[in-house]
Protein backbone atom coordinates (compact mmCIF):
# COMPACT_ATOMS: atom_id res chain seq x y z
CA UNK A 1 0.00 0.00 0.00
CA UNK A 2 2.78 2.45 0.91
CA UNK A 3 4.60 1.81 -2.38
CA UNK A 4 1.39 2.38 -4.36
CA UNK A 5 0.64 5.67 -2.57
CA UNK A 6 4.19 6.97 -2.96
CA UNK A 7 4.24 6.07 -6.64
CA UNK A 8 0.92 7.70 -7.53
CA UNK A 9 0.75 10.57 -5.06
CA UNK A 10 1.74 14.13 -5.85
CA UNK A 11 5.03 14.05 -3.95
CA UNK A 12 4.11 16.91 -1.66
CA UNK A 13 5.35 15.23 1.51
CA UNK A 14 8.65 14.29 -0.13
CA UNK A 15 9.08 17.83 -1.41
CA UNK A 16 8.31 19.42 1.95
CA UNK A 17 10.50 16.92 3.77
CA UNK A 18 13.46 17.71 1.52
CA UNK A 19 12.97 21.46 1.93
CA UNK A 20 12.70 21.24 5.73
CA UNK A 21 15.37 18.57 6.14
CA UNK A 22 13.14 15.95 7.78
CA UNK A 23 11.96 12.52 6.66
CA UNK A 24 8.90 12.42 4.42
CA UNK A 25 7.11 9.89 6.62
CA UNK A 26 7.21 12.40 9.48
CA UNK A 27 5.60 15.04 7.23
CA UNK A 28 2.89 12.56 6.21
CA UNK A 29 2.21 11.78 9.86
CA UNK A 30 1.85 15.49 10.68
CA UNK A 31 -0.57 15.93 7.78
CA UNK A 32 -2.69 13.06 9.06
CA UNK A 33 -2.74 14.37 12.63
CA UNK A 34 -3.50 17.92 11.54
CA UNK A 35 -6.28 16.73 9.25
CA UNK A 36 -8.03 14.98 12.12
CA UNK A 37 -7.56 17.86 14.56
CA UNK A 38 -8.61 20.63 12.16
CA UNK A 39 -11.35 18.72 10.32
CA UNK A 40 -9.45 18.43 7.04
CA UNK A 41 -8.18 21.95 6.40
CA UNK A 42 -4.56 20.81 5.68
CA UNK A 43 -5.96 18.94 2.69
CA UNK A 44 -6.54 22.31 0.99
CA UNK A 45 -2.88 23.23 1.63
CA UNK A 46 -1.80 19.80 0.33
CA UNK A 47 -3.77 20.19 -2.91
CA UNK A 48 -2.50 23.74 -3.43
CA UNK A 49 1.09 22.57 -2.91
CA UNK A 50 0.57 19.65 -5.30
CA UNK A 51 -0.73 22.07 -7.92
CA UNK A 52 2.24 24.40 -7.35
CA UNK A 53 4.78 21.54 -7.63
CA UNK A 54 3.23 20.37 -10.90
CA UNK A 55 3.29 23.90 -12.33
CA UNK A 56 6.97 24.27 -11.38
CA UNK A 57 7.77 20.92 -13.00
CA UNK A 58 5.88 21.88 -16.14
CA UNK A 59 7.71 25.22 -16.40
CA UNK A 60 11.08 23.54 -15.79
CA UNK A 61 10.36 20.96 -18.52
CA UNK A 62 9.20 23.71 -20.86
CA UNK A 63 12.48 25.58 -20.40
CA UNK A 64 14.48 22.42 -21.13
CA UNK A 65 12.61 21.92 -24.38
CA UNK A 66 13.23 25.48 -25.60
CA UNK A 67 16.97 25.39 -24.90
Amino acid sequence: MKHFLEKYSFGVCNYLGEKMGIHASRVRLYFIYLSFVTMGSPIVFYLFTAFWINIKKYLRDERKMTV
